[in-house]
């Protein structure tokens, strides 16, 4: 319905935004630009805090050294005067004979006790954590004085039946002497963590190789020695090693039995003397430089034994020290290049590869 006179018209429809073809992008501002990476200025990492560190430990070791060389009381003139004494060196092969024989033997009867331990037999596999259990208990200088002692124990010892008769018998007094019982003890103690040391060694090696080796007939004792044994021992070699060093230094607790190792007769001459530090201080040079031989020998055979383990083994500083010689006189070849460039050098042309008439160093050949 429509009011007379007034003229209505109907509204006009909105005008409606027309869709883009493609959405806007928002584009970044004209100003800003990808930064160039060759203006870049790296900088690398600053540590204060570890050269701190480092500064202060260099001042206290040269403090430690100027005191070596000032102090009057380490008596240098005595410590040279008996270093390399008859006394001495006879003290040192004393302990060296020690170290082997402890060595030799103790290692003998771990790998029978580490074997007794992985043997399906219940009463090798008791026997053989009974004497571990026993040997690791009692202390090594309680040991010795045992066997040192062993004709107050046993005045005589003897073969016959079981708790019957006795066939033979003869007497521990001459039996058993200060170094044999030094010996039996130091054994007997070093056997307990050797056999712990190869029980692992052996463990640590894949049951497959073991499974696979029986499965193609091969016997039970050339698994052991040319599939187990190989590989256990680059896990028993760094633990034998330190054992080794243990008993190597542990000799000294033989001085109770009056033995002349080196530590005995170190104590005997600063007790006539009473230069006591100096006197230490052969013990300690000693020490140290037979275990730096120990420590030699144990790298160059775990290298030996982690052949098969890595192809290509760190190379030793021996091939270091080389390496580097070689690399000093390449860079000395390659400066000599740069002042006279018309020059032929063996290095740059291989070896076994000069004509008679090429020119090397100003000559002729």
């Amino acid at each position: 319905m429509t009011t007379p006179g007034i003229a209505t018209e109907a509204a006009a429809p909105e005008p409606t935004a027309e869709p883009t073809a493609e959405p806007s992008v928002a584009q970044p501002p004209a100003t800003a630009s990808a930064p160039d990476p060759a203006a870049l200025t790296v900088v690398p990492a600053r540590h204060p805090w570890r050269w701190a560190a480092a500064v202060a430990v260099l001042v206290l070791v040269a403090q430690f050294l100027h005191g070596l060389a000032t102090n009057p009381a380490w008596d240098w003139a005595t410590f040279a005067d008996f270093a390399a004494s008859g006394t001495v060196l006879r003290a040192v092969g004393v302990t060296l004979q020690l170290t082997v024989y402890g060595t030799l033997l103790g290692f003998a009867l771990g790998v029978v006790l580490a074997f007794m331990r992985l043997s399906r037999n219940p009463v090798l596999q008791t026997v053989a954590w009974v004497y571990i259990w026993a040997f690791r208990s009692i202390p090594l200088i309680v040991q010795l004085l045992f066997w040192f002692n062993l004709s107050y124990l046993y005045r005589r010892l003897g073969v016959g039946v079981p708790f019957g008769p006795t066939v033979w018998s003869f007497d521990t007094m001459s039996l058993v002497g200060a170094l044999g019982a030094a010996v039996i003890g130091l054994a007997l103690h070093q056997a307990a963590y050797a056999a712990e040391i190869v029980r692992a060694g052996v463990l640590a090696v894949d049951h497959g190789q073991l499974e696979a080796a029986a499965a193609l007939g091969i016997p039970r004792l050339r698994q052991i020695r040319r599939i187990v044994l190989p590989q256990a021992m680059r896990s028993i070699l760094p633990n034998a090693a330190n054992e080794v060093i243990s008993l190597f230094k542990g000799t000294s607790i033989v001085s109770v039995m009056a033995i002349g190792e080196l530590f005995y007769q170190v104590q005997v001459v600063y007790g006539r003397n009473g230069r006591v530090v100096p006197l230490l201080m052969v013990a300690t040079a000693w020490y140290v430089v037979l275990t730096t031989v120990l420590s030699v020998a144990q790298y160059y055979l775990e290298r030996h034994f982690a052949r098969g383990a890595s192809r290509t083994p760190p190379p030793t500083p021996l091939q270091r020290a080389r390496r580097a010689v070689r690399g000093l006189r390449a860079a000395a070849a390659r400066r000599d290049e740069a002042v006279t460039p018309g020059r032929l050098t063996p290095d740059r042309l291989g070896p076994d590869r000069l004509a008679p008439d090429q020119v090397i160093s100003g000559g002729t050949e």
